[in-house]
């Protein structure tokens, strides 16, 4: 495809009137202010006038067969919302029933609607998940939560021994290294250390890393402290070898000081969920330090029962303005600094080295977002527009590898109508055997 007469934000996330972007196979080959000399090669020419294009965007955190609890799991603090209303649906969701396939479509549907081309996920029935995004065209860094288990318990007596077996031999880098497998710990406080010292050990085996939830909430980091002998979650994990292997660290609202330093030397990728830490009253990461300190910081969603929404270009406003509110400074946290927290740190917090930005030789990851609209005029900056002016809904083409799989309301790989179906469905056999 070749987008033509384009405005762009480049590798730089540098705003440029009318450019060419020629896109070969999965990569971005040219891009320059004339049209090539070669044009025809291209294929399709899109017509880009009036428009944006720029790196697609990259979701580190989400829980995609949650998109059944959209709106079930309300006005509860953490703790209630995971022990009385999460968890017991959940224990009603049947991977025979395609309860987390249809969840999973139809979260994926919604990411691509809102220019999201890959997301890092942890979740149950996994290959039914690996499936799912291989049938969407979308990339996805999967992991399973069946690790899960709060005390002691050996690793290969549990079903998710052989389901891992499964994913990294049959899904790892699957779909041209579209779907990556990487190894589940929920948390300090639902995973005991023998678990978590064994899927340090797996990820290492098989060249992954791992997906972590680490200090969301207050009292889920000082109990830490209290259970063992004054450790942070980041320095417990670090004592069990956890930051030996990539990590992707989601929300971390209260580390401190020392962990901020920790997670440095260590490389430790940071997923923040702002609108799921407002919705949970969990509070507010210190971003600031954490990007003044060197931290690789992204973006994610959560599931969809704690933020009801994957337009994740509401999460980049909100993250910007809360961060601002909070700390009573309107200086920190730039919209570039937002815009590569949803693309290029995203890219990376994924291992997707060659993925996150507009540039030759670069996996042709891309968005065309509609900026001839009001709320976009004027442009000043155009960093700035996209994070405090415009919406998700404005993203009328989704790219992945290439491949268009959204554009202008048509779903290029699903069906969202049977999907829709499918979720109701799947809803009302979960609430009738909750009855």
């Amino acid at each position: 495809m070749l987008f033509a007469n384009i405005d762009i934000l480049d590798e730089n996330l540098d705003y440029q009137k009318s450019q060419y972007v020629g896109v070969e196979g999965g990569s971005i080959t040219y891009i320059g202010s004339e049209e090539p000399a070669d044009a025809a090669k291209y294929g399709e020419r899109y017509d880009g006038r009036g428009k944006l294009l720029m790196s697609a965007f990259y979701n580190t955190h989400a829980h995609t067969p949650m998109t059944l609890l959209r709106g079930y799991a309300e006005n509860q603090p953490l703790q209630q919302w995971l022990n009385e209303t999460v968890w017991p649906f959940e224990g009603k969701m049947v991977a025979e029933k395609k309860h987390h396939y249809w969840g999973c479509m139809l979260s994926q549907a919604e990411m691509l609607r809102y220019g999201i081309v890959s997301y890092t996920d942890m979740y149950f029935a996994t290959v039914d998940r690996c499936e799912a995004t291989l049938e969407a065209g979308m990339k996805a860094n999967h992991t399973d939560g069946g690790t899960m288990c709060f005390v002691e318990t050996d690793y290969d007596t549990l079903p998710v021994a052989a389901v891992n077996k499964q994913l990294f031999e049959e899904y790892h880098n699957a779909g041209d290294g579209r779907v990556k497998i990487d190894m589940c710990v929920h948390g300090e406080y639902t995973t005991p250390q023998g678990m978590i010292e064994r899927c340090v050990a797996e990820a290492k085996a098989h060249n992954s890393g791992l997906h972590i939830h680490m200090s969301e909430t207050k009292a889920e980091h000082e109990e830490c402290k209290g259970r063992h002998d004054g450790m942070t979650p980041a320095a417990w994990f670090n004592s069990l070898g956890a930051f030996d292997v990539p990590v992707n660290a989601a929300h971390c609202v209260w580390v401190e000081p020392s962990d901020i330093e920790l997670m440095v030397s260590k490389g430790v990728n940071v997923s923040l969920n702002p609108a799921s830490n407002m919705k949970l009253a969990s509070g507010f990461a210190p971003v600031q330090a954490m990007i003044d300190a060197g931290v690789n910081c992204s973006l994610g969603t959560d599931g969809m029962a704690s933020n009801n929404t994957h337009n994740i270009l509401q999460s980049a406003y909100l993250l910007a303005c809360s961060q601002k509110g909070n700390a009573l400074d309107p200086a920190i946290i730039t919209p570039k600094q937002v815009l590569q927290m949803l693309t290029i740190n995203g890219a990376r917090a994924q291992g997707r080295s060659d993925c996150g930005a507009l540039a030759c030789g670069k996996r042709a990851d891309l968005i065309v977002m509609d900026v001839d609209t009001p709320w976009m005029c004027p442009v000043y900056d155009m960093a700035t527009n996209i994070i405090y002016s415009a919406n998700g809904a404005d993203v009328v083409l989704t790219m992945c590898d290439g491949k268009v799989l959204y554009e202008n309301g048509e779903y290029k790989t699903i069906d969202i109508e049977k999907t829709k179906f499918e979720v109701v469905r799947c809803v009302n056999e979960v609430l009738d055997a909750l009855e």
